[in-house]
């Protein structure tokens, strides 16, 4: 016997004759005897009242609606109620009736049996059903099954009769269609039009047996199995029940099956697999009826009560017995007055039954009764001693969850035994010392883990979102200025993704941060890195300090690079992902390393890093600078870090890397780096151009044509940008080297013939000359001043025409330049925008006054060819004629032709000028064809224009009688008027007049109101 759902008691002890039928009316017991009378019996503590004649039910029902649990006495008798044995009796409350099955079936009235009605046709009936919804009474009589109809007063209705293949032995109403086990087979007839439809057949030993459900359904058996199907005879799938023997009736008292076999009761659950609760012998029972909450079981002259134990004992005793599953389907139909205390025992249960699972090895259903029991998670973590989780407010109380299963005891029968018993098997700490340590080595592998992970995660979403609203709330307090202190911790100012670091200050994070810390441990021991690393990746309350020691003793480096990132703690992350690059890099990396880190890792992890903290990023970028330049580089720009402050930085920690990073970001964007960034990077290379210079000139191998890498970065730097100061540059050129920087650095300037000069005389390279004149004219037509320009070939041709001129105290002019430039650009001090002003103000003036002497010295200036020739003379032997010519011929487009000729010597042969003429003069002629065609055409257009006014001014307007003005609408008469420009509008001059001055005052009232 699992547990006693029911207590037997017997009602009535020795009857004068045997029983053949009963049934209960109330707290009454109503016998048919063999004698053929009808005895009907009372409690025994009811017998002494003096009662009027019986004239209610309620009063016949003894005022209960129950068998009470006592000794029942005979109360009257009825002799001669039946001429033959009682097979069958039952009352209906709803009509006042009692149903008897005798000879045949007849009705009698409560409460004083009086006959009502007896339906003939059912003489030698051996089964009948009653349907109490529709009133309607299904008999079998050997072959055949009658259906009658209550008609409300006192008679019946026949309604069908069908034939059936064999004699009924069982049947029941299902629906509308009755289930009938005849000999061999169980079938379903169709109260319509009497169709059979075969479920299956019946057993081989045991005659049919039908039970109707309280759902409608059907309990069919076969031998002494039970099976269930629906209203239309199909089977379902939840099981079968086995009893012991073949039962000859079955009562259906939920959630019990209660089964009459030949030797004893058996009362089985109802919840699949069936499973035998408990055995009550009692030899030669004849009858099993179940009466309001009880049974009644009938011998051959007594008869027993089966009164079912309250649920609360039933409850304690399946706890006891370790039927859990039975004990939570019993807590289920509790009463809804005691939802609290079924809420307090279902969850006692589910812990109980929980640690049973665990001890047993079945973590995973362990798990789900601990989340149904909705316990603190840090219940469930004190089973995994292993696992270590942050101090806490919030301590384990396992005496709070066990010590409500004495509530139980509140409806129990007061059974120290079991209770005993309850508590004894809750303790595992109780268990044998082997015991203990086998038991504690298992809450450490796989499985075990598994089941905790799912368990943490399903209670992760509610904890969480908890934790985080908390958060959200207090972030919105300090935006609107409150403050608290709440658990004896600081709050954090600033909400973080990972808020393990930050003062933990109210229970749901001091939940969250157990779970979390729990959960990754769990997660890294059962193998699952990613897992943890999608974890730390979220919003998370890990414990730094906690899983800090945990990752590092497992060499969960990702991981561990994860929870600081996610705490903020990006130094402790960059110095670690910094050390694993080294390692990986190194020629014998450790062997724990599981992957190999790169350089843009760090990279990576700066990036967002940038606009909040841009001095940890210039600090730790220095790491990689060197090995991954351009993608740091992408990382200042990126980032928006100022360069100015990346240079200074770069400059102090990194001055190998300042050119690099300076070379890139011109290279990048030139207008992201300032004229001060432009002049420090041609600073640097010009002190790497001059050591390099000294060093070869002290070995006596200098020449102007060795470029080293430096010098060519050199030279592109000071041609391709243009923010730089080119004055101190200069200063820093020696006087009898580095030509080419120079003649740039003097073209910067504007000192465009000393840049010229050099080029020519200097590097010996017109070539050069001639590509600086050309980006001087083309920048100058880019800006619409290509005139003011065009002297710049013109200056080229007085260098070639006059070369000992225009080399003549070079040096001197050089040194002047300079020496004035210095002058003018102190070091510090608060005038360096006047002495700006005036080296500005004289280097105009010079450049006029050359610019003045060029001109004069080859334009109309009144000057004749003869002193021109005394100018060339001067430098005839080096005349460079043959430069010239290709000049004039190369660029006569761009040069002035009147001015050039005036400048060549007289001993210039005409046919070295064709190159020169031939395309000058042709475009001259050809422009003067165009200026005439275009001269003609305006003319003619002019004469059209003339043509349409004289034609628009003999326009001819009658005016009579009747032309009326169009503005006042009066007659034109004799008056003054005016014609509009369509020459159909007429209106008088004074109107007109007036509306125009009319227009004028509106245009200008704003004015006037203003």
């Amino acid at each position: 016997m699992v547990h006693s759902a029911y207590d037997s008691f017997q009602l009535i002890p020795n009857s004068a004759s045997r029983i053949d039928a009963i049934e209960s009316c109330g707290s009454t017991l109503i016998l048919s005897c063999s004698d053929g009378s009808l005895r009907i019996y009372g409690p025994e503590s009811s017998a002494g009242e003096d009662r009027s004649p019986l004239s209610t039910v309620s009063e016949f029902y003894h005022h209960t609606l129950e068998l009470k649990k006592e000794p029942y006495v005979l109360e009257r008798t009825i002799n001669g109620f039946s001429k033959k044995p009682m097979l069958a009796m039952e009352v209906i409350k709803s009509r006042e009736l009692l149903l008897s099955l005798s000879e045949s079936i007849a009705f009698h009235r409560l409460p004083n049996l009086e006959t009502l009605a007896v339906i003939t046709k059912a003489k030698g009936a051996n089964a009948y059903s009653w349907d109490e919804k529709r009133g309607f009474l299904c008999f079998a009589r050997q072959k055949r099954v009658c259906i009658f109809r209550h008609d409300g007063g006192r008679g019946f209705v026949e309604v069908k009769e069908f034939g059936v293949p064999d004699h009924v032995k069982s049947m029941s109403w299902c629906g509308e269609n009755i289930c009938l086990g005849i000999r061999r087979e169980y079938v379903i007839l169709n109260s319509t039009n009497g169709a059979l439809s075969e479920v299956f057949p019946s057993g081989r030993t045991a005659p049919p047996l039908v039970v109707s459900l309280p759902s409608g359904e059907l309990l069919l058996g076969k031998d002494n199995i039970g099976v269930f199907v629906d209203q239309n005879g199909k089977l379902l799938q939840e099981g079968r029940i086995c009893w012991s023997e073949a039962p000859t009736s079955v009562v259906i008292e939920m959630p019990y099956a209660v089964g009459l076999l030949p030797r004893h009761i058996e009362i089985r659950s109802l919840r699949n697999p069936y499973p035998l609760i408990q055995t009550v012998v009692l030899r030669n029972a004849r009858r099993l009826l179940q009466s309001t909450h009880a049974m009644i079981v009938a011998l051959e002259t007594s008869v027993y009560g089966f009164f079912p134990v309250p649920l609360g004992a039933q409850i304690v005793q399946l706890t006891a017995s370790g039927n859990f599953e039975e004990a939570l389907a019993l807590c289920k139909l509790l009463p809804p007055e005691d939802s609290s205390l079924r809420a307090t025992r279902e969850q006692s249960i589910h812990i109980r039954y929980a640690h049973y699972l665990f001890e047993n090895g079945n973590y995973e259903e362990a798990m789900e009764h601990f989340w149904a029991s909705q316990v603190e998670i840090t219940y469930v973590l004190s089973l995994y001693p292993s696992i270590i989780l942050p101090k806490s407010s919030v301590v384990p109380e396992p005496e709070k969850y066990m010590d409500s299963s004495g509530d139980a005891l509140d409806l129990s029968r007061g059974s120290s035994s079991l209770s005993d018993d309850m508590e004894s098997s809750i303790h595992p700490h109780a268990l044998d010392s082997d015991e203990r340590v086998d038991l504690e080595s298992r809450k450490m592998n796989h499985n075990t883990l598994m089941a905790l992970i799912k368990f943490l995660q399903r209670k992760r979403f509610n904890i969480v979102e908890k934790a985080a609203a908390e958060g959200t709330d207090e972030a919105v307090s300090d935006a609107v200025g409150n403050s608290f202190v709440s658990y004896g911790y600081n709050r954090p100012k600033k909400p973080i993704k990972g808020r393990a670091n930050a003062p933990i200050n109210s229970v749901a994070r001091e939940i969250a941060a157990i779970l979390d810390t729990a959960l990754l441990q769990a997660l890294l021991l059962t193998g699952q890195p990613s897992a943890a690393l999608e974890l730390l990746k979220g919003l998370n309350y890990c414990s730094v300090k906690i899983c800090e020691e945990f990752l590092q003793e497992r060499n969960q480096h990702v991981c561990l690079l994860e929870l600081y990132k996610c705490n903020a703690m990006h130094r402790e992350a960059l110095k670690l992902l910094h050390k694993l690059v080294e390692e990986s890099n190194s020629n014998n990396p450790p062997a724990e390393l599981s992957q190999k880190f790169k350089p843009e890792m760090i990279i990576e992890y700066l990036k967002p890093l940038c606009g909040t903290d841009p001095m940890l990023v210039l600090e730790f970028s220095m790491l990689v600078l060197e090995s991954c330049p351009t993608q740091t580089i992408e990382l200042f720009l990126s980032g928006n870090i100022p360069a100015d402050l990346v240079n200074s930085y770069l400059k102090k920690h990194a001055p190998s890397m300042q050119a690099t990073y300076l070379e890139l970001m011109l290279a990048m964007n030139e207008n992201s780096i300032s004229g001060n960034l432009q002049n420090e990077m041609i600073q640097i290379y010009m002190s790497e151009v001059l050591d390099w210079y000294a060093d070869l000139n002290s070995q006596g191998k200098w020449d102007e044509k060795i470029y080293s890498p430096t010098r060519k970065k050199l030279l592109s730097a000071l041609d391709s940008i243009s923010r730089y100061n080119p004055e101190i540059i200069l200063k820093r050129l020696p006087p009898d080297a580095l030509y080419e920087e120079r003649a740039i650095l003097l073209g910067k300037m504007n000192q465009h013939e000393l840049a010229l000069s050099i080029y020519v005389h200097k590097l010996n390279v017109p070539e050069l000359a001639l590509s600086y004149c050309d980006r001087v004219y083309e920048s100058a037509v880019g800006q619409h001043a290509a005139k003011s320009h065009g002297n710049i070939y013109l200056t080229l041709l007085q260098i070639y025409l006059n070369p000992r001129k225009t080399t003549k105290n070079f040096e001197k002019r050089i040194a002047n330049l300079i020496s004035s430039q210095s002058f003018a650009i102190p070091k510090v001090g608060p005038g360096t925008g006047k002495t700006k002003g005036r080296l500005n103000k004289k280097i105009a003036e010079i450049e006029v006054a050359e610019e003045t002497r060029f001109n004069t010295s080859g334009t109309d200036s009144g000057k004749s060819d003869g002193d021109t020739d005394d100018a060339i003379e001067l430098g005839a032997s080096t005349i460079m004629l043959d430069k010239v010519i290709d000049l004039l011929g190369q660029r006569w487009d761009r040069i002035n032709g009147a001015q050039a000729l005036k400048l060549l010597p007289r001993e210039t042969k005409l046919k070295n000028l064709l190159p020169f003429l031939g395309p000058l003069l042709r475009k001259s002629g050809e422009a003067y064809r165009n200026f005439s065609v275009i001269k003609s055409l305006r003319e003619s257009e002019s004469l059209q224009v003339k043509d349409e006014l004289y034609s628009h001014r003999k326009s001819v307007v009658r005016i009579t009688g009747d032309s009326m003005c169009s503005l006042c609408n009066k007659k034109i008469g004799t008056s003054v008027f005016a014609i509009y420009p369509n020459g159909k509008t007429i209106v008088h001059f004074v109107c007109f007049k007036d509306s125009q001055n009319m227009k004028a005052v509106a245009k200008g009232s704003p004015l006037r109101k203003r």
